[in-house]
């Protein structure tokens, strides 16, 4: 059993847990809205302001699983307030950077901070919440994250419109400090023991798994067949099989391998896997789809949006709900990345503007299961695993979203050029440009439709590894 040093209530857990997970996709999509104003400000321009989001999302992705395994070491409530603390300070840092390589490096360590937060926070929620009200408290985190997602990019941009592009992160630090102030009154949780923590395994991983995080983002602007971008991925290849092999010898390793041989719990972590598919790509290139083949102002783009993103804060209640009243795990959670597949389908087959109806199940899709799938997976672990297990998670999550976004605009702009003959007209199409319309619905189409069939097959897979245990498994 975990070690609960003392009891809380359970609203104020929930507030501020929940007011630091607000910042995480407000961070990212703030940056995003941001990008413009801080180039101009700065003059920069291409791949030092494009590290304004990657530096972020580096880290992020790097540190999430190390924050976790040391959540449950030292302290859950401890891990996220560091990482709140950490995030706050590296969010201030850009607010007042002068430079665009102090900016990344501010970026860079909000990263960290921001995986504190998430694999911190998720383990808080998993040990101080259980049955029916940790199903609850997860749904609720759902939608917290529904709205980073849905208002994020609206509020950033009345923030830059009105205040600058500095205003976007300090409302992060200040968001993080009303956090911060209630950490004192809420109950710490930990491990009973305090082995020593597992240097080698955490230098392996956060080293393989930052390398790969490099080479994919290169990948689509250098070529995945550049010497640079293929020496990457050997080292982080090489790293990531390092590091299973010294989970596998360690005694008190950063990730307990058998974890991810639990079969229902790996299906668990990969829906986050599935959203990325199925959801955040469109997320990032619907509104540049928009653009280019219906002519779609920015402002315009950013309501048809709303269609996908307003589900996410509805859907993760009704999720809980239905769980709380007797729907089986397996059948929500299947249906949930059914609904990717059919969505993106749908949308492949469309040229309605906007395309109301598949945006719709995509949206639905995706509010089912946030937080939902994340509460299940961690029902599953014992409360001393609790931030490994939101660690793995998060981990999945983030990384998945890095890679998956960066394969498939890299596929988009291919399919382009394929069309064009021209590498850098395929680039300009590919960002919305004019004149490309035909050619990058047709690309876009063609990527869409592979989507539906990946979540499809996950859709399968999921269902097939949340079978319950055979009798004989049992004990």
């Amino acid at each position: 059993m975990a070690i609960q040093s003392r009891s809380s209530s359970p609203a104020l857990t929930m507030a501020v847990v929940l007011l630091g997970f607000l910042v995480v996709p407000m961070s990212i999509s703030g940056a995003a809205v941001a990008l413009p104003g801080i180039g101009a400000d700065l003059r920069t321009a291409g791949a030092p302001l494009q590290w304004v989001m990657n530096a972020y999302n580096l880290t992020f992705a790097s540190f999430t699983l190390v924050a976790g395994s040391l959540a449950d070491l030292f302290g859950r409530r401890r891990v996220f307030a560091t990482g709140a603390a950490v995030f706050a300070a590296g969010s201030v840092v850009a607010a007042l950077s002068d430079g665009i390589w102090l900016l990344d490096a501010a970026r860079a360590l909000s990263g960290v901070g921001a995986a504190g937060v998430m694999a911190g926070g998720a383990a808080i929620l998993a040990t101080a919440f259980d049955g029916p009200a940790r199903t609850r408290a997860f749904a609720l985190l759902g939608t917290v994250a529904g709205i980073g997602l849905a208002l994020g990019p609206t509020i950033s941009g009345w923030l830059v419109g009105g205040l600058g592009w500095r205003a976007i992160f300090l409302s992060n630090a200040l968001i993080l400090a009303l956090s911060l102030a209630g950490i004192p009154f809420i109950g710490e949780s930990r491990a009973p023991r305090r082995p020593q923590v597992d240097v080698k395994g955490a230098v392996t991983f956060v080293a393989g798994l930052g390398l790969l995080t490099v080479a994919v983002v290169q990948g689509p602007q250098a070529g995945w067949g550049d010497p640079v971008v293929l020496g990457l991925l050997a080292a982080a290849a090489a790293l990531l099989v390092a590091f299973a092999a010294v989970e596998r010898r360690s005694p008190h390793p950063v990730l307990d391998l058998t974890l991810v041989r639990n079969r229902r719990f790996l299906a668990l972590s990969l829906v986050p896997v599935a959203t990325s598919f199925g959801m955040v790509t469109l997320l990032t290139y619907l509104p540049t789809y928009f653009a280019g083949v219906h002519g779609a102002s920015p402002q315009q783009a950013g309501l048809w949006m709303l269609v996908m993103t307003a589900p996410v804060l509805i859907a993760p209640p009704v999720g809980g709900w239905l769980l709380n009243r007797g729907v089986p795990a397996r059948t929500l959670v299947t249906v949930a990345v059914v609904l990717f597949a059919a969505g993106n389908a749908w949308l492949a087959t469309t040229d309605a503007a906007p395309p109301v109806a598949p945006l719709l199940l995509v949206g639905v899709g995706a509010g089912l299961g946030f937080g939902v799938g994340d509460g299940l997976a961690m029902s599953m672990v014992e409360p001393e695993r609790a931030g490994m297990a939101a660690g793995f998670v998060n981990t999945l999550r983030i990384g998945s979203e890095a890679i998956v976004i960066a394969v498939y605009g890299s596929a988009l702009v291919s399919l382009v050029q394929a069309r064009v003959g021209d590498a850098e007209l395929a680039n300009t199409i590919a960002a919305g440009g004019p004149g490309g319309g035909p050619q990058l619905a047709a690309a876009f189409q063609v990527v869409v439709w592979a989507v539906a069939g990946i979540t499809l097959a996950m859709a399968v897979g999921i269902h097939a590894m949340l079978r319950p245990p055979a009798a004989a498994d049992q004990p």
